[in-house]
């Protein structure tokens, strides 16, 4: 029998009682910090000066969570399969396993994506208009077989949904994988592209939760694939052609979210999208991605999302940190604000106020917590895998990824991002409310939410230089709980019946 190797996972503890005279609630509580902690349990808590309240009311309740995770690329499982199985296995199950960050959210791409080791299509027959030739062969080598490894260790299951970048080239107006439209003539054989793939993913035992109708389109300047929608011809496109195709092959379960980028546009696809009855037929809610900023989370637009249509999803489909080759085994570089993006070098001039150099973990962390404090119900990270490099990936669009791999030496290196995450998905779990949390000290970030099995979750981020403090209060009980500088926390309070 293969030896296993430790993996970072976390086994709950005995509850543990804050130290204080006061206290009157049993909590646990775990931190990850730019001292060294990776999601560490902690007991020890002093008052320091900068002392507040935090209050978490469990009778408002908001959105109901749908799950946390990251994407299934081309590139993470090749990375993978670079491995020797026992590494392998022991990514796998860092990321999937009850003991390890317990994804319950995912996603992967429809065709080849920049995160691809070279482009590709399920459709490369031109003018196969009934998709008589649909194939995901390419897919065999390294994505299905990471899907379906993950199937198996993960005890609760997970979700996922699918995202083209671009219908093969024969298939748009300007025959590139990059920009360009599709061709009206093709809408319906691309909606019919859905379905096949619905039903080939079936076959190999991959049950999809739905599919976001195209990644980014409004482009993405042309660097690798895309393919350009405006808020109508999407909605157009759902209405007359996705919603209707799925319906008729028997799929009409399968959630269809429109848009798919960035928040400062929110308000115009939601007034589009959610503009009457007829409009919203066949959509089921709104996909975003963070990449707009590096520090503001858009709470107006959010705001503006749910209150447009608060009977649909909202979810934050896709962060990394972009426009950077890793920091290998180098916590402290992720806990630095050095870090750069697309727009710190491209943005136009007007904008480029919104991309100054951030520390990783803390956008990470105030990314989370800003959107589940504005509705968000589920918050997916992008490549799972990548290697020193920040790759492969046939555009040398270079990222950072929780899990960095060295494939020539076989060795593993989990960043702090991987344990900022985990504060997330390993807690709050699918089904969840977030609920009211209110705290004294504007210094602190802080979200709660409630678990269906009455466990408590209250997640706090301190970005300061200082260490800080608070009396915790829910429901009548209350505890002093203290936490460092540069530092995330996670406070679970159990069911009164297993304290």
């Amino acid at each position: 029998m293969m030896k296993t190797k430790l993996i970072p996972v976390l086994t709950l503890g005995l509850l543990i009682q804050a130290c204080s005279p006061e206290s009157t609630m049993k909590v646990n509580v775990f931190e990850t910090s730019a001292s060294g902690k990776n999601l560490e349990q902690v007991s020890a808590f002093e008052k320091t000066e900068n002392h507040s309240s935090i209050s978490v009311n469990t009778e408002v309740k908001r959105q109901e969570i749908i799950g946390f995770g990251g994407a299934f690329t081309e590139s993470s499982a090749y990375n993978l399969n670079q491995l020797s199985p026992e590494n392998r296995m022991e990514v796998l199950q860092a990321y999937f396993s009850k003991e390890g960050s317990a994804y319950s959210l995912t996603r992967t791409h429809m065709n080849s994506c920049d995160f691809s080791v070279s482009n590709y299509s399920y459709t490369p027959v031109e003018g196969d208009v009934n998709l008589e030739h649909f194939s995901i062969e390419e897919d065999r080598d390294d994505l299905i077989p990471m899907i379906k490894d993950a199937q198996n260790i993960s005890e609760e299951g997970f979700k996922l949904f699918a995202s083209p970048w671009s219908a093969a080239p024969w298939m748009k107006d300007n025959n590139e994988w990059r920009a360009g439209k599709l061709k009206e003539e093709y809408y319906p054989t691309w909606a019919l592209f859905f379905s096949k793939y619905a039903d080939a993913y079936t076959a190999e035992g991959i049950d999809l939760w739905g599919f976001t109708v195209e990644n980014e389109p409004h482009g993405n300047g042309g660097n690798w694939e895309s393919m350009h929608y405006s808020p109508e011809e999407m909605t157009r496109f759902v209405n007359e052609h996705l919603g209707p195709q799925l319906e008729a092959d028997g799929k009409g379960d399968l959630i269809i979210l429109g848009y798919d980028q960035n928040r400062q546009g929110i308000q115009e696809w939601a007034d589009v999208m959610y503009k009457d009855e007829e409009s919203k037929k066949y959509y089921d809610g709104m996909a975003v991605h963070w990449y707009e900023s590096t520090y503001d989370y858009f709470p107006e637009e959010l705001e503006y999302a749910y209150n447009s249509a608060p009977e649909m999803l909202l979810l934050q489909t896709e962060a990394c940190i972009d426009n950077q080759v890793p920091e290998w085994k180098n916590d402290h570089w992720y806990w630095e604000k050095e870090a750069t993006d697309w727009g710190y070098y491209w943005r136009e001039e007007a904008n480029r106020h919104l991309h100054p150099k951030y520390a990783p973990v803390n956008r990470y962390a105030r990314d989370i917590i800003g959107c589940l404090n504005h509705w968000v119900q589920g918050w997916v990270d992008w490549n799972m895998v990548l290697d020193r490099q920040g790759g492969p990936n046939w555009a040398n669009n270079w990222c950072i990824a929780p899990v960095i791999v060295d494939t020539d030496n076989d060795e593993i290196y989990y960043t702090p991002m991987f344990y900022v995450l985990q504060h997330f998905s390993k807690f709050i779990r699918p089904g969840a409310n977030v609920v009211e949390a209110t705290c004294s000290d504007e210094e602190l970030m802080v979200a709660a939410a409630e678990n269906t099995d009455g466990s408590l979750v209250v997640v706090v981020f301190n970005e300061g230089a200082e260490a800080r403090s608070f009396d915790l209060e829910i429901g009548g009980e209350m505890t002093t709980i203290s936490i460092e500088a540069q530092a995330l926390q996670t406070i679970i309070k159990t069911p009164k019946s297993e304290a």
